[in-house]
């Protein structure tokens, strides 16, 4: 059975990973999460207690990953733990840096030294990252590998910078790491701060749709299983010291996604008295370095893995949408603040 370590793997692209790694049968899930505000243990409920180990604690607490390391001498280590909000990274960009930055760099730095004594026959060390690092495309053109960090806000400037000391570990260390660069996720289990989650909520409560600008900021839209499915497919076939591009194929504006969020509702909540939707938009001012466009160049990926994505925006959207319709619980319990009552306070064995 592999043994995968998971750090962040109580956030939104970490606990669907999880999750996904969870369905195969022969794979053991050590899931390090520090449950701060984005952290959350309902999005792991009635996972296989025997096979998912779930420990409370900090990236940057060396002696703890050490511990883990130790102790569970995994095959592998994924690292989503990231703040990740651009709006809060502006606002405080202290905590990005800590966790971006050093947590990086304690994982790296620690997982070196475990490779290096345990000598352990195809290990790897995958760094998960954004687009955001490669800062603001114009109208035409896609980000590749090859593509220049440019860097706008506090977040993408962690993330850039946990970006080089990833490469640095390899070309230094021999640490066998990769890393993927990923376009904007969207699925089950999202942070309600995040567009898609944010304004099917506020939607359903009637409440205000605020769109930055005039909503022609674009993106490329992933759905989180094939992000997580890239990212396994890298894990087994990618070459150490390679980065490796995922994008969902599915570029569209703000507006545009809002308006996607407000037809799906009109016509899966048929009951909700706020009908149509739309009515509900609201244009405000735009963010400080709010970056035009993100574009990814998956063909890499495709190329030299095999690897696409299964869902169209349409669909993935449908699914989504869908899935926050069932689950309110979910929802209700992050917009109360009562999910935060959840805690642990595991200690690895």
């Amino acid at each position: 059975m592999k043994t995968v370590l998971v750090t962040g793997g109580a956030g939104f692209i970490g606990g669907n990973f999880v999750r996904f790694l969870l369905a195969m049968d022969d794979i053991r899930v050590v899931n390090l999460d520090a449950l701060t505000y984005a952290g959350n243990l309902d999005t792991l409920s009635g996972l296989d207690g025997e096979r998912h180990r779930f420990i409370e604690g900090d990236i940057c607490d060396s002696d703890l990953v050490k511990r883990l390391l130790v102790a569970y001498r995994p095959d592998v280590i994924v690292n989503f733990a990231a703040e990740s909000h651009v709006d809060r990274s502006i606002e405080g960009p202290e905590t990005f840096i800590r966790t971006n930055v050093l947590g990086t760099y304690v994982l790296l730095d620690t997982a070196r030294r475990y490779f290096d004594e345990s000598g352990k026959l195809g290990f790897r060390f995958l760094h998960v990252s954004t687009d955001e690092v490669y800062g603001s495309l114009g109208d035409q053109g896609l980000f590749t590998e090859d593509h220049a960090y440019a860097p706008n806000s506090p977040y993408s400037a962690s993330k850039a910078a946990s970006d080089h000391l990833a490469r640095a570990w390899f070309h230094t260390y021999g640490l066998p790491v990769l890393t993927t660069n990923c376009s904007n996720n969207y699925g089950p289990y999202q942070f309600p701060e995040k567009l898609i989650p944010l304004m099917t909520l506020n939607a359903l409560a009637g409440r205000s749709l605020p769109i930055y600008g005039d909503g022609g900021n674009i993106r490329d839209w992933l759905y989180v299983r094939d992000h997580c499915r890239a990212i396994w497919r890298v894990i087994e076939a990618g070459r150490p010291g390679e980065v490796y591009n995922v994008g969902g194929n599915s570029e569209r504006s703000n507006l545009q996604v809002v308006d996607a969020v407000c037809a799906l509702l009109d016509e899966l909540a048929p009951g909700s008295a706020f009908r149509p939707h739309a009515q509900l938009k609201s244009f405000v001012d735009d963010r400080p370095g709010h970056d035009w466009r993100y574009a990814i160049n998956a063909s890499k990926l495709k190329r030299e893995l095999g690897w696409e994505p299964e869902e169209t925006f349409e669909s993935g959207m449908r699914k989504t949408i869908q899935w926050y319709l069932d689950n309110p619980e979910w929802s209700e319990r992050v917009m109360d603040g009562s999910y935060r009552g959840q805690r642990l306070g595991l200690a690895p064995a």
